[in-house]
């Protein structure tokens, strides 16, 4: 798994360290949603069952392989919320 500097940095906050590899995985292989920033960055989303369907937002550079980051979006809405 390709990550930047930002996203090793984020990753040490203990809300983030919850978040598994493999969840970060999933989003990335099977979104949910996808939008592309206007900075060509681009978001997915993905519901991860084992933490009660919350959505995690994982951030991807252009090149749609390296991780910069990834959260729980309280803000997400879906037709699964």
């Amino acid at each position: 798994m390709e990550t930047t500097a930002y996203f090793r940095e984020m990753r040490k906050r203990p809300d983030r360290a919850v978040i598994r590899d493999e969840w970060i995985l999933r989003v990335v292989t099977d979104a949910v949603a996808e939008e592309v920033q206007d900075d060509g960055r681009i978001r997915r989303w993905g519901r991860i069952s084992e933490m009660d369907n919350r959505a995690l937002r994982v951030i991807l550079l252009e090149d749609g392989v390296t991780i910069h980051n990834a959260f729980f979006d309280r803000g997400f809405q879906d037709d699964e919320s």
